[in-house]
């Protein structure tokens, strides 16, 4: 099938008269409202923190996390499969393998022990988590703090799950409530880990007073390889390049200082500089657009890579635009943030806000 690609190439070389236009209309160009607060994106790019070597001290996010706090977003958004999509990939096993383990295991969780303490599977819950916080009270009890987290457990919304928990008193922190001792644990290892989504997060979301953490990414252009050998091959070779190498560089020099709340943030201030997304582009995406081989394996990649930037720019559209004229807090794995930055700019109502100036 891969070998159509060359095919075609073949036959479009020889097309005579085609021409290429750059759009005439930019939406990014057409800003607005004409009144009104426009709404603000901060797309945050991080490490993945539980990747960092064990010099990395966790306690040293709040530093950061308190420059965010100081920003004041009305809603955060993390690189998350929701547990909606999660569902749905649930009835396609075949559908979404990646690379030897099938995407769903990768991505998401076993919602099974939640359903069994809740009485509900992941729609169910979803749907009740939507009922619940439509009608929320500004002083819930802890209780209901409880019953919520269990119910975005049954969703497979953990990240939010988190939140309810840390908004609890410490001593009402307990089992009770649909949220039995296994879900209790569960939490509390989340509540360890430490993954942004839950670090940075979810403590940030409780801190500010939120009541969930929005789960953005989309993994449904995940596609199994024909021959993933061959291509994994294909786009080392092509990785492999000057740009790579730089980013290696200085990734190691900031390992050094993980153990620091400066160091730190000289790290993120690093991965939101100016001139990131070239580089990022120069040693990936890129370097994978112009691999050789005949199958196009790296536009097979790239192709994935966009869909799924667009996907996700497209989940924090939407909420967006059921809220107006909030400010949004998007943290994301560093390779996403100039993607969504630039996809993010051509909504017409959505101005970005500069990342690297906050962290200063």
């Amino acid at each position: 099938m891969r070998l159509l690609c060359l095919l075609i190439a073949i036959l479009l070389s020889g097309t005579a008269g085609a021409q290429h236009v750059t759009p005439d209309f930019e939406p990014g160009k057409w800003k607005g409202p004409a009144a009104g607060a426009a709404s603000e994106v901060l797309v945050l790019a991080t490490h993945h923190l539980a990747q960092l070597p064990k010099t990395f001290d966790p306690a040293g996010v709040n530093l950061v996390m308190d420059r965010l706090a100081a920003w004041r977003p009305h809603a955060i958004a993390v690189e998350a499969v929701s547990g909606a999509q999660c569902d749905f990939m649930r009835r396609y096993p075949r559908r979404y393998p990646r690379r030897y383990a099938d995407t769903f295991k990768t991505y998401c969780w076993d919602t099974a022990p939640a359903k069994a303490a809740t009485g509900l599977d992941a729609g169910a819950a979803t749907e009740e988590v939507d009922q619940l916080l439509a009608t929320w009270p500004a002083a819930p009890t802890p209780a209901q703090r409880r019953h919520l987290a269990a119910l975005f457990l049954a969703a497979g919304e953990r990240t939010s799950a988190l939140v309810q928990w840390l908004r609890l008193p410490a001593a009402e922190r307990r089992a009770g409530d649909s949220l039995d001792s296994a879900l209790v644990e569960t939490i509390v290892k989340l509540e360890q880990s430490p993954n942004e989504r839950y670090l940075t997060g979810a403590r940030l979301a409780a801190r500010l007073g939120h009541e969930r953490v929005l789960a953005m990414d989309d993994h449904t252009a995940d596609r199994p390889d024909e021959d993933h050998k061959a291509y994994a091959e294909a786009l080392a070779k092509a990785w492999n390049n000057p740009a790579t190498a730089e980013r290696t560089r200085v990734g190691q020099a900031h390992e050094k200082d993980l153990g620091t709340a400066q160091g730190l943030l000289a790290m993120y201030r690093a991965d939101n500089a100016p001139g990131q997304g070239k580089l990022i582009f120069d040693s990936d995406f890129g370097a994978a657009m112009n691999e050789p081989s005949p199958q196009c394996y790296g536009r097979g990649y790239l192709g994935y890579w966009e869909t799924r930037n667009l996907r996700m720019a497209s989940n924090i559209r939407d909420v967006m635009g059921i809220r107006p004229g909030e400010r949004m807090l998007v943290i994301v794995g560093a390779s996403h943030k100039a993607y969504l930055d630039a996809y993010l700019h051509q909504m017409h109502d959505i101005r970005i806000v500069d990342a690297a100036a906050l962290l200063r």
